[in-house]
């Protein structure tokens, strides 16, 4: 039988355990290749799925008007025909090499993402080249790429919080601003483009000077260089004979007529009505930062998290916990690459509507009374002590670095903000709150109007438009 601790083994104090040491952004090597595609490589060792992608500027404000979603749908055909193959034959390829090969717009440009084991790294950029230098466009693809669109577009308004997206950014922005605009496009423009609307908009935009391609994976054992000079290096631009005589559109100004300045008269409520929803999505927004905002970025991440960005927060403390009236609502600022939003969303009861957005907004307009050091702490040791976790593998890496590209900055953007981040205290939180949320709320419910527009006015917090869905 084996003798039984003692009192004092019991007792082993517990250890302390230590702050973690800081943290900084895994470091990068930067190249330019001669066409002026930039490439930036994170070399992470033990991860041999590499992940490659690729920003090109191109804004959706440039857009023809008429045929607004052209770029998604350029996005989305670059893959689906080449002069070297037909779409079968390249899917067959991709597959063959296990390249994992997808496009999509953001407001600024053009991304391209391609995962690929270590060992096929060399066949997935000579793939990625081929697509962005000799894309075909065959008209039967567009087409069908055009009807996936405009089938996306009316199951998107069938979506409640998708409806609400799309009636906010109509209401808060000028409409003149492309911004104010859903960014896949309107039924209307997305049915007008055509093949050559999307040749055209690819030899304008999709090019290797200025764009920045990004390479993160277990790198060691590749000839990087090598790689890239014999695949992206010969990416030239488009082909003549693909869309001709067009230029490069010119650069939207920040103070031009295009800018996307919030309307004059977004400040107000709008009801889009749906007859029978039992229940009722919320979307409050106002003005908030950029990434290069005065003061640094590193308080708005603490500040949506303690409002908005845990199921602890201020919000559904008082909505989902206390009052059981949503299952939550998230919060938070949004950057854009000029200026940006603050935002709240989510669906409630629709036999609450009225009282959950009163609450709503008080829990918002009452935050300008400040924050604690208890909710700083929390919202700090989440932001900067889960990085090392968010960062861990090469596609998280890659894709926080394209984005920051698209924006104009890079990673050391991140290691910085971090950096600044151990800095904010409650006074920082305050402020920067303060500084955009002053209560002028842009405000879309979708849900039964006939029952709740009445009891939504009585609220007074502005005007009640009711508009049909």
């Amino acid at each position: 039988m084996s003798a039984q601790p003692t009192r004092t083994e019991e007792l082993v104090p517990r250890p302390q355990v230590s702050d973690p040491e800081p943290w900084a952004f895994p470091a990068s090597t930067t190249t330019k290749l001669d066409n002026g595609l930039t490439v930036v490589a994170y070399d992470v060792p033990g991860q041999y799925v590499v992940s490659v992608r690729l920003a090109v500027p191109a804004p959706l404000a440039a857009e023809p008007r008429e045929v607004e979603g052209v770029a998604g749908i350029m996005s989305r055909t670059m893959d689906e025909g080449t002069k070297r193959h037909t779409g079968e034959e390249l899917a067959e390829l991709l597959e063959r090499k296990g390249i994992a090969l997808g496009a999509g717009m953001a407001e600024t440009g053009l991304l391209v993402d391609v995962d690929v084991a270590q060992r096929h790294l060399g066949a997935a950029l000579e793939l990625l080249a081929e697509c962005l230098s000799e894309p075909v466009f065959p008209e039967v693809e567009v087409s069908r790429h055009v009807r996936t669109r405009l089938a996306e577009i009316d199951h998107e308004r069938a979506i409640g919080s998708a409806r609400a997206a799309m009636e906010f950014i109509k209401t808060y922005f000028e409409s003149g601003a492309r911004a104010s605009r859903p960014a896949g496009g309107t039924r209307e423009t997305v049915a007008a483009i055509r093949r050559a609307d999307v040749a055209a908009y690819h030899a304008a935009h999709v090019r290797p000077d200025g764009a920045t391609l990004v390479v993160a994976g277990d790198l060691a054992d590749l000839d990087l260089a090598a790689e890239l000079e014999r695949s992206m290096g010969s990416w030239q631009g488009p082909a003549t004979d693909v869309a001709a005589d067009v230029s490069p559109a010119a650069p939207v100004a920040d103070d031009g007529p295009a800018a996307d300045r919030r309307a004059a008269d977004a400040h107000r409520i709008v009801f889009v009505d749906r007859p029978g929803s039992v229940q009722t999505e919320l979307y409050v927004g106002t003005h908030g930062p950029d990434r290069r905002v005065d003061g640094g970025w590193a308080p708005y991440p603490v500040l949506g998290f303690v409002l908005g960005g845990s199921p602890g927060a201020r919000i559904d403390a008082v909505l989902r916990e206390e009052k059981g009236y949503t299952y939550g609502i998230r919060a938070g600022f949004r950057p854009r690459h000029r200026g940006g939003l603050f935002a709240a969303s989510g669906s409630v009861r629709a036999d609450v509507t009225a009282e959950a957005l009163g609450l709503l907004l008080d829990q918002l307009d009452g935050a300008r009374a400040g924050f604690t050091q208890d909710e700083t702490k929390a919202g700090v040791d989440y932001i900067g002590k889960t990085a090392p976790g968010r960062y861990a593998t090469a596609d998280a890496i890659a894709d926080e670095a394209v984005m920051l590209a698209l924006d104009g900055l890079t990673t050391e953007f991140t290691t910085a903000n971090l950096t600044d981040l151990l800095t904010v205290d409650p006074a920082r939180l305050d402020d920067a709150y303060r500084r955009f949320v002053t209560g002028e709320w842009t405000v879309v419910l979708v849900g039964d109007a006939g029952l709740h527009a009445e009891s939504v006015r009585a609220l007074g917090r502005g005007e009640v438009t009711v508009v049909p869905a």
